[in-house]
């Protein structure tokens, strides 16, 4: 039978007996509605399904775990508004326990361990209540303005190991749930210490959807060049845009991002014409610090670039150093096709899949050809290798490696201030076991990179492998809060961490919520299974294992000695032999 893992919600009416009894068709009439008004479209709000009504009881799914804690807090909360004004021998009330887990598909209908759980949590719950079970709470601690009670382990029916219960003060939640939960990224972010901005994609207002590179790669090297700036806090591009294709409010923004200054703008082009706005906006007084319109001939946008990139230096009053001055004037390509190519080949990257490789490959070597001193370019052809050898898409991953460092390396002399440059040089350098190269190239990143959420990710994830978990573990969470609605790979480098200081439950919850928000990973699998392995929970790691199987039935532990490359051998042979022993193949 199939499996998968799941966010499991599971439900039941608080006394419905003794309702029924007292009003049977008054009951009925108000359960429907509380279904129609508020249940179902919450649950379809939050991306998940119904699986079965059960007379008072409801069993739902949810791809995300976060969303399912959302759903559940923002039902408890509406259901007590819609009845405030109804006697309170005919309030309905609702108990609600949440699980993550692995289920057995059968149809439409689910079935296993996992949902066994939620419904014992919800057994548990109090009238108007939610209990959820500790790999939930790992998972959304932090992500939600939501309070916990520990309930300490509680020994439940056909449940052969206690379970850890964890109660969700729900009146502590935010009273209007119905928008504090509406973003992915933590709710009350503290405001940085320094000038912060969030640069949201430009609009596309040509009508053309092959214009869209224009509007994003303008949007991109503003954040590139803003982020090279050692006294301004940047939110990274995986966050900003995701607002791409909406019409947000500028202050909800700021509050989801934690930050004071938002910078947007659109982009019309006509002929070898464009016209771009953009305006800056202080989003704590609602008030525009700068805003300014821009017409000009095509080939004068790169010049565009650094004069609205100076305009908003100037009016955050940010005082540059020389190194800074020197580094925003130094640009990447002046050639439009070469520029045109890069971000058309970035959009493919991306993407992380066989097909879009290829057509990433194609388009920066089409980059790299039209303007042979665009550093950023040949950066990124070097990373499309990388992931050649890393995903094992190549025959010899050894030479898909020497290529891509080859690659980098030439970009970094091209433009030696490359943030992403060096983080991605220390990753090629750390699998090809050159472990003090990439020690140096890890300095270098944080050097000129500091405000670069994807370049800290990477580093971070480099200094795990090299032995300092610890260092790793803070600057995955700094780059995690310089991207709150960061990518799931974050949440894969958090998991390293968790696991090598010993953290193994929060090492579980952070790759279980990373194969929730895409199923498709195989390596939280593999590392999933190494831990349970560790904790001698060999049933979850055999499964694991069998899901990376079955996702790559090519995958191996030749395959993982080249992805994972740990500095202390020790280390390596340990995680391997876990590995084996939950039934990897060599």
């Amino acid at each position: 039978m199939e499996r998968r893992l799941a966010a499991i919600l599971a439900t039941d009416v608080v006394g419905y007996s003794r309702l029924i009894r007292a009003d049977e068709e008054g009951t009925l009439e108000r359960l429907k509605a509380l279904r129609a008004e508020i249940i179902e479209p919450n649950i379809a709000k939050h991306h998940g399904r119904i699986v079965k009504l059960m007379g008072d009881g409801m069993l739902a799914e949810f791809g995300s775990v976060v969303d399912a804690v959302r759903d559940a807090v923002e039902v408890q909360q509406a259901v007590t508004v819609h009845q405030a004004d109804l006697p309170e021998g005919q309030r309905i009330q609702f108990r609600v326990g949440v699980n993550l887990g692995d289920v057995v598909i059968d149809g439409d209908d689910i079935h296993g361990d996992g949902v066994n759980v939620a419904a014992r949590l919800e057994g548990l719950a109090e009238p108007g209540g939610i209990c959820v079970s500790d790999i939930v709470y790992q998972s959304v601690k932090g992500k939600l303005e939501i309070g916990f009670d520990d309930l300490g382990e509680q020994q439940v029916k056909n449940i052969s190991e206690p379970v850890r219960v964890y109660r969700i003060r729900v009146n502590a939640a935010a009273p209007a749930a119905a928008t504090a939960f509406e973003g992915t990224a933590p709710d009350a972010l503290k405001l940085p210490d320094k000038p912060s901005i969030a640069v949201l994609p430009f609009n596309n207002m040509s009508g053309d959807q092959d214009q869209e590179y224009l509007a994003d790669g303008l949007a991109e090297d503003i954040i590139t060049a803003l982020s090279k700036i050692s006294e301004m806090f940047v939110i990274a591009r995986n966050s900003s845009f995701a607002y791409k294709g909406t019409s947000p409010d500028i202050r909800k923004v700021a509050k989801e991002l934690g930050v004071r200054h938002v910078l947007e703008g659109s982009v019309r082009k006509a002929g070898n014409r464009v016209r771009i706005t953009a305006q800056l906006i202080d989003a704590v007084t609602g008030s525009h610090l700068w805003a300014e319109r821009y017409d000009r001939d095509l080939v004068d946008i790169f010049d565009l670039q650094d004069e609205i990139t100076s305009d908003v230096v100037t009016a955050l009053q940010v005082r540059l150093t020389e190194g800074e001055q020197a580094r925003l004037r130094r640009r990447q390509t002046n050639n439009l096709a070469a520029w045109e190519s890069y971000n058309h080949g970035q959009a493919h990257m991306r993407r992380f899949n066989r097909s879009d490789h290829q057509q990433a490959l194609e388009l920066l070597n089409r980059a790299v050809e039209q303007d042979p001193n665009f550093a950023s370019a040949w950066c990124h052809l070097g990373w499309v290798h990388y992931n050649e050898a890393r995903f094992g898409w190549c025959e010899s991953p050894e030479k898909a490696l020497e290529e891509a460092a080859e690659l980098v390396e030439r970009g970094l002399a091209l433009d030696p201030d490359l943030p992403d440059g060096y983080s991605m040089l220390a990753i090629i350098r750390l699998l090809q076991h050159r472990y003090d190269e990439a020690d140096v190239a890890c300095t270098r990143a944080l050097q000129v990179g500091q405000n670069s959420g994807d370049s800290c990710a990477l580093v971070a994830m480099v200094l795990a492998y090299l032995g300092q978990p610890e260092r790793s573990l803070d600057l995955v969470e700094k780059a995690m809060r310089l991207s709150p609605f960061y990518p799931d790979w974050y949440l894969g480098i958090l998991g390293v961490s968790r696991r090598l200081v010993g953290q193994f439950d929060e090492a579980i919850a952070a790759d279980l919520e990373r194969l929730a928000r895409n199923p498709e990973n195989i390596f939280s699998d593999f590392r999933l299974a190494a831990v349970y392995e560790q904790m001698g929970q060999h049933d979850k790691a055999t499964f694991h294992i069998k899901q990376s199987l079955k996702k790559n039935p090519e995958w191996s532990l030749s395959q993982i000695r080249i992805s994972e490359a740990y500095r202390d051998q020790t280390e390596m042979v340990k995680f391997l032999e876990l590995l084996q022993s939950a039934g990897m193949p060599e």
